[in-house]
């Protein structure tokens, strides 16, 4: 009989604050992403902290008081690991450490380690191993002596845990390797999006874990690796598509998430050349996620950085299946409805249908409403196809008559 293996998660404990710019509700929907991405990354959280304060202290991040609160916790609990829901500055960072003497990583750090633990080719592995130097670049004073004493585990992997002794100027000529290493990697994937002729390129845009790699696999019959994880696609997966006898290139991208690291837009460049290259963005929404409106914005607001905000865009809002409407009893007349008590015919007719004019609501895992999902996109792809090359118009009917 074999004995199954049971993973070991690292103790960690979050701390967030509540601002001006972020009020209670956002902060609290901040740790419960930080809680998945700490599961993600391979810990398992025992406790939250959350303060009150009009800004993070710019020494410490939290108050003295707080901050007393988490030691105690940690050395009567045996926390091994402590995240923060923002980026700390390199001097906080160092000051945390000598009080609370254990590892301290923040929402930035978190997020690179779970790239590094995903990257599986040699393009996204020196992606992520750049954004790494160049997040621990500032930081090399006090982290050498933290990486001795910590070694392995959430937050330590890639060049810290072996390169203890390297100095800034090692650190710097390591940075501008990996950028010409980059450069020429992208020069080679201009040249293979160039080799793909002129067929309509179709992108799949969202929030990550919407389950973009899900609906890849379902309308491409390709096994792209899909799993209940944030960032579990990092590479970047191009298939060739034909719906009806329409053919098209889709691409499965790298999700997106709010507090993105600026690491690693910058590294993911060429990644997110993928993006601004295509002509039509099918833009993935997890619909049951009860804030998913804030993803959208978070998504907007990304393409809106790389230039991709204008492209042509299909929202198609995922896991209806999974989607649970709050209802309100008969007889209780004091809560007011909400959005959080809309059906799914309420949202169909609000505002998600006056994007680009339409939507689609579907299941890629229980396959709903696919049918309708390959009739809109068929007819976005033959009008850019159409228009691209007049000639063939007759050779693409629309969707009703083709199919």
């Amino acid at each position: 009989m074999i004995e199954k293996l049971e993973i070991e998660y690292e103790r960690a404990i979050l701390i967030g604050l509540i601002t001006q710019n972020q009020d209670e509700v956002k902060a609290l929907e901040y740790l419960d992403e930080l809680e998945f991405l700490t599961y993600t990354a391979g810990g398992e959280v025992i406790k939250r902290f959350i303060q009150k304060m009009q800004k993070p202290n710019p020494k410490t991040f939290i108050g003295a008081g707080k901050l007393e609160e988490v030691r105690i916790y940690v050395e009567a609990n045996d926390i091994g690991t402590v995240i923060f829901d923002d980026e700390l500055s390199p001097a906080q960072q160092k000051n945390i450490e000598k009080i609370l003497n254990t590892k301290i990583i923040d929402r930035t750090n978190l997020i690179l380690d779970i790239f590094a633990q995903r990257a599986q080719t040699s393009y996204a592995s020196t992606q992520v191993e750049l954004a790494q130097y160049e997040y621990l670049l500032p930081r090399l004073a006090g982290m050498w002596t933290h990486l001795e004493r910590q070694r392995g585990g959430i937050g330590m992997r890639g060049p810290g845990e072996t390169e203890i002794e390297t100095d800034r100027r090692i650190v710097r000529d390591r940075i501008a390797l990996l950028k010409e290493k980059l450069k020429t990697i992208d020069k080679q994937m201009a040249v293979q999006r160039g080799n793909r002729g002129a067929l309509v390129r179709v992108a799949l845009v969202g929030y990550t874990n919407v389950g973009k790699s899900t609906l890849m696999n379902v309308i491409s019959k390709s096994e792209v690796f899909a799993e209940n994880k944030l960032f579990a696609t990092l590479d970047t997966t191009v298939r060739k598509v034909v719906i009806g006898n329409l053919p098209f290139l889709l691409t499965d991208t790298v999700g997106f998430i709010r507090k993105l690291p600026t690491q690693l837009v910058e590294s993911f460049k060429s990644t997110l050349d993928e993006v601004r290259e295509a002509d039509l963005l099918l833009h993935v929404v997890d619909i049951s996620h009860p804030n998913f409106e804030d993803h959208i914005a978070s998504v907007h607001q990304t393409l809106d950085e790389i230039g991709g905000k204008d492209k042509p865009m299909l929202m198609v809002f995922n896991k209806i299946d999974a989607y649970k409407q709050e209802t309100i009893a008969d007889d209780d007349l004091v809560t007011e409805k909400t959005t959080a008590h809309n059906t799914l015919e309420d949202w169909k007719n609000t505002w998600m249908n006056k994007v680009n004019g339409e939507a689609v609501f579907i299941s890629a895992t229980e396959k709903e409403n696919l049918n309708e999902f390959r009739e809109k996109v068929y007819e976005w792809v033959r009008e850019i196809h159409v228009k691209r090359f007049p000639y063939n118009s007759f050779l693409y009917p629309d969707f009703s008559e083709e199919m």
